[in-house]
């Protein structure tokens, strides 16, 4: 058993997370035995959330500035109604940020939306949205960065040209809740391997599991 799984079991599973471990286990087993290995490239949700706020700061501050420059301020303060809808729209695009993983996958994969599923990690308050099949690399990076894309920097640029300052916060934070999965992206770019490859998201951990196998292997 792969280390980092022994580590996803200090939490207690769900019955659909035992079940996707199972079936998970049944595919490495499979893979293993054509000749494939399994290259764990998974984070905990502790560390992704600390490396996404270094790492998408930068896109806060150049969208902040952005801001600026067309609209003059930020920080007007907001209205009671606004106020009191931040913390539910920010509810929904948490939601909606899974919601656009399992769509790009579920249009991606061989079996359609019947291999996307969604969970909740309620010991980090983190929900999720898992892909069952295998994809390709470029399913994979386009399924994890298209949420930051359309609720992070679209929302932030309707914002600037809007001259609305709820929708900017709103922006920046779903910039900084994309940061995990920039941060699988990342290791997942910097990992080489000249072999043939498949790409598997992990059944209950922050991440994906590489199987790789030498071209020369039959």
């Amino acid at each position: 058993m792969m280390e980092k799984e022994k580590k996803g079991e200090e939490r207690k599973l769900t019955a659909a997370e035992r079940r996707r471990k199972e079936h998970f286990e049944e595919l490495k087993s499979g893979l293993e035995r054509d000749g494939y290995t399994a290259r764990n490239l998974t984070i905990s949700v502790v560390r992704a959330n600390l490396l996404a706020l270094v790492l998408m700061l930068p896109f806060v501050i150049l969208f902040l500035f952005w801001y600026v420059c067309v609209n003059d301020t930020l920080g007007e303060k907001l209205s009671q109604l606004q106020f009191l809808l931040m913390p539910v729209l920010i509810i929904v695009l948490m939601v909606a940020h899974e919601l656009i993983h399992g769509l790009v996958w579920g249009c991606l994969a061989n079996s359609g939306f019947k291999s996307i599923e969604f969970g909740m990690i309620w010991s980090a308050l983190t929900p999720y949205c898992t892909c069952t099949e295998p994809l390709k690399r470029w399913q994979y990076i386009l399924g994890s960065v298209m949420p930051t894309i359309a609720l992070g920097f679209g929302l932030g640029i309707v914002a600037i040209y809007t001259k609305q300052d709820l929708l900017c916060y709103l922006s920046l934070l779903m910039i900084l809740g994309g940061g995990g999965d920039f941060c699988i992206i990342i290791k997942l770019l910097r990992h080489r391997f000249k072999g043939e490859k498949i790409y598997c998201d992990h059944p209950y951990e922050c991440g994906l599991v590489v199987f790789e196998r030498d071209k020369r292997v039959n």
